[in-house]
């Protein structure tokens, strides 16, 4: 049964990276891991429990690489950045698959995940702004709000790059940080 309900993940995670949320229904699902509608459905009641299931193994990898790429040596404003362009980077290496997690219509429990997870960016962002407030090397603010105010332009941002192809909005995503966290953006290329 693990090795099955594997290969239904596998397969889903292959479909939403080509075709997006739409194009993930569990017929196709069942077609693409080689096993009937059937058997997918006895280890998911339906696309929107399935996708759920799937968006947290794939964020997770996510916000983990972010977390990894939040703890480089420098100041605080760098490490926030570090943030901002592993999450660019990374979804502009799947476009398709990024989309879909970030930002396509879905159904009520993906949207919860989706919420969940941007909350997990958000505390990683507010974890560093909390340390230059504290250190005097970032102005007085809100970290929690900054690190949400952030993570909402990143999404919002990387729309138009994950639709277009068109990727030099992350250089100019990362100044934005810089100037939003009220660091000095003279130093970032």
């Amino acid at each position: 049964m693990d090795t099955q309900r594997a290969a239904i993940l596998d397969a889903a995670l292959e479909l939403l990276a080509e075709h997006g949320y739409a194009g993930c229904s569990m017929a196709a699902v069942a077609a693409r891991a080689g096993v009937a509608t059937g058997s997918v459905y006895r280890h998911f009641p339906g696309k929107a429990e399935l996708v759920a299931e799937l968006f947290r193994l794939v964020v997770s990898r996510e916000v983990a690489a972010v977390e990894r790429a939040s703890d480089i040596p420098g100041d605080v404003a760098a490490r926030v950045v570090s943030v901002v362009e592993t999450f660019a980077g990374r979804a502009l290496k799947s476009p398709r698959l990024a989309y879909a997690l970030l930002a396509e219509p879905v159904d009520a429990p993906v949207e919860a995940e989706r919420l969940v997870f941007r909350r997990a960016f958000r505390d990683i962002v507010a974890r560093h702004v909390r340390a230059g407030v504290g250190a005097g090397v970032l102005p007085p603010q809100d970290a929690d709000l900054t690190a949400a105010a952030l993570v909402g332009a990143i999404a919002e941002v990387m729309i138009g790059p994950l639709t277009s192809g068109n990727a030099s909005a992350v250089t100019e995503l990362s100044t934005f940080t810089l100037r939003a966290l009220g660091a000095s953006d003279a130093s970032h290329p």
